[in-house]
């Protein structure tokens, strides 16, 4: 499952996002989304894990606060 995860402090990377979601199942890959110009992250970021672990990251990670930020996490609603 693809899982959208918003409201990323600007300090964290692809590894510090997959390191806050391994806590909870096997993260097959995590991407915080960068500026093409500018490199800075944009503030949001995907991470791929098995359905039963996305479930449990999704419920314990959605308004966790990291670096003072309420985290936004939902099942990706894909790409249109």
């Amino acid at each position: 499952m693809d899982i959208y995860v918003g409201n990323l402090p600007w300090s964290i990377d692809d590894d510090g996002l997959k390191d806050l979601f391994a806590e909870h199942g096997d993260v097959a890959s995590a991407k915080v989304i960068r500026d093409r110009e500018t490199n800075r992250s944009r503030g949001f970021g995907f991470v791929e894990m098995d359905d039963d672990s996305a479930d449990t990251a999704i419920s314990a990670l959605d308004g966790h606060e990291v670096d003072g930020r309420a985290l936004k996490v939902n099942k990706s609603k894909g790409k249109s």
